[in-house]
């Protein structure tokens, strides 16, 4: 069976003799490891074991690609990096692999912390970034003990919402697309704390907001292709047809749906 120390002797090798290997560096890779980790997600989304070890090498080739290159800077090598995982690892389960007591990591992490969002990368999705600061502030106890503080907060916000609305009603082109006017950014702002609350009672209660929602697109993009087949089917025009109807093929949608599971 093949080892780590093959694949990056395959590394190595395909670095000195294929011209495209040879000509990549750090940043022309980013592309490729981002599109790698998204293509994993949805083996892993679409539980699928074949397509998952296949998405799972090719994130390995990112990560022995980006090693064997400082490998070649005299930078550091991937046992450097393998040496960091481990002592990472242990330092995170101190309660397994020394004598201290059991302790969260985020208490553990907060410690050697001097911001909030120390660490935490730029481009991370917002739902994820959100979730994140939760559970760092959590982990200094700037947290609800269940999920009725953050479900009444959800509540208030909402509040707020409505009230925005009521105070400011967006105003409409023709299209039926709200107009981007003064009273945009302090709507704009109360939808971000319901949204922000919203992820915080999806982190208490043990769901994480960016894979709910990512479920919830699944579902509506089938139903509304159940929608636009079943309108196909009776000769329809779908573009067309209006709220009314399309409320009521949207029911026939979850109907049919429900009978088949």
């Amino acid at each position: 069976m093949s080892s780590l120390d093959d694949t990056l002797a395959l590394m190595r090798d395909l670095r000195a003799r294929c011209e495209w290997d040879a000509e990549q560096n750090h940043e022309s890779l980013r592309p490729y490891l981002i599109e790698e980790s998204h293509e994993l997600d949805d083996a892993i989304r679409l539980k699928d074991d074949k397509l998952m070890r296949e998405e799972l090498g090719d994130v390995l080739l990112q990560v022995l690609f980006h090693s064997v290159m400082a490998e070649e800077r005299s930078a550091f090598a991937f046992s450097d990096v393998a040496e960091g995982l481990i002592t990472k690892m242990k330092g995170r389960h101190p309660h397994l692999y020394g004598d201290a007591a059991r302790e969260p990591w985020e208490k553990i992490k907060s410690k050697k912390r001097t911001s909030l969002a120390e660490g935490l990368p730029a481009s991370l999705p917002s739902l994820h970034r959100a979730h994140r600061l939760q559970d760092r502030a959590a982990g200094v106890g700037f947290d609800w003990p269940d999920v009725e503080g953050p479900s009444e907060k959800v509540e208030e916000e909402l509040k707020e919402v409505r009230s925005e609305l009521v105070k400011n009603p967006p105003s409409y082109n023709s299209a039926g697309a709200a107009i981007l006017d003064e009273r945009h950014e302090s709507l704009e702002e109360e939808l971000g704390d319901l949204l922000f609350a919203v992820v915080n009672l999806c982190r208490k209660a043990g769901v994480h907001a960016s894979l709910a929602l990512d479920k919830a697109n699944v579902k509506f993009e089938r139903r509304f292709t159940r929608m636009q087949k079943i309108a196909t089917e009776r000769g329809l025009d779908f573009p067309n047809l209006g709220l009314e109807k399309l409320d009521k093929l949207w029911d026939e949608a979850k109907t049919e749906e429900a009978a088949e599971e």
